[in-house]
């Protein structure tokens, strides 16, 4: 679960654990390994920690030893759940230090002071992106983050399950508008932390309804408890990204989920009459 493919050249993936040495030449590093689901990072908080600290360590000290340009996937979680709205990036941040997420959201802090830390004394040059919530095709479908779980009910003809109080809010970016931003990110000239993602803001439930319009209006929406510290609103402030990268987003939420739904309903083995 906390294997991770690194890419060597256009013709060699090899799957190793960020929390052991690794010796390769490369020029740059995408260091994007670590479980973001709340189900996987809390499956195990301590290898998620490892992976946030020995796993960034590791990578530090390969673009240390040949002189790569590094790049750290970062996240909106550093600003837990956030008393400013949208965040900018000069949000410090509101995060339980010793919560049932901690794992992930104080496992990406240290990254970062590691990543400047780094930077400061070696002269590493570091890129630091703080990305918010990504969905696109390939996804796990048992992820259970909110986009493929709503996906994957709605095609299963399931009950969509919102948690309480459907009110929270979340922006969502499609995983190609992603890459094009970690890129442009990489190849500039800014360290960052800039944020990536898409300022399209919805709440839980309209994105229930959303899914249900455009994948099966027959199903359900049923409201369950929800998990601690789960923040209450999330939208970035992408100023620095448009005005440093030249990017913004492309594709808005109701023409990427079909995009997803065609992927998922392949995997499931599931046609799109099925329900109607």
């Amino acid at each position: 679960m906390y294997t991770q493919p690194v890419l060597f050249t256009v013709y060699s993936v090899v799957f190793l654990d960020v929390t052991e040495p690794l010796l390769v030449e490369v020029d740059q590093i995408y260091h994007l390994a670590c479980p973001a689901s709340p189900i996987f990072y809390k499956y195990n908080p301590v290898k998620t920690i490892k992976t946030n600290v020995i796993g960034t360590l590791n990578m530090l000290g390969l673009a240390k030893r040949v002189g790569a340009r590094i790049l750290l996937t970062s996240t909106s979680e550093v600003y837990g759940d956030p008393l400013q709205h949208p965040q900018t990036e000069e949000y410090w941040g509101n995060v339980n230090p010793i919560g049932v997420r901690s794992c992930y959201d104080e496992g990406k802090r240290v990254a970062e002071t590691l990543m400047f830390d780094y930077h400061r004394q070696h002269g590493i040059e570091i890129r630091i992106a703080r990305i918010f919530n990504t969905y696109g095709p390939r996804m796990n479908i048992d992820d259970g983050r909110v986009v493929s779980n709503f996906i994957a009910q709605a095609i299963r003809g399931e009950s969509l399950t919102v948690q309480a109080p459907g009110t929270q809010t979340r922006s969502f970016c499609y995983v190609s508008d992603m890459v094009d931003g970690l890129i442009r990110l990489m190849e500039g000239e800014n360290t960052g932390p800039i944020n990536i993602g898409n300022p399209g803001e919805f709440t839980m439930l309209e994105l229930a309804e959303t899914v249900k319009e455009l994948i099966n209006p027959d199903v359900a929406v049923t409201i369950v408890d929800n998990t601690p510290d789960d923040p209450r609103q999330r939208k970035p402030d992408i100023t620095k990204a448009k005005d440093l990268l030249g990017w913004e987003p492309k594709v808005i939420l109701r023409d990427g989920l079909p995009l997803m739904e065609d992927d998922f309903r392949q995997r499931l083995a599931v046609p799109k009459n099925q329900f109607k």
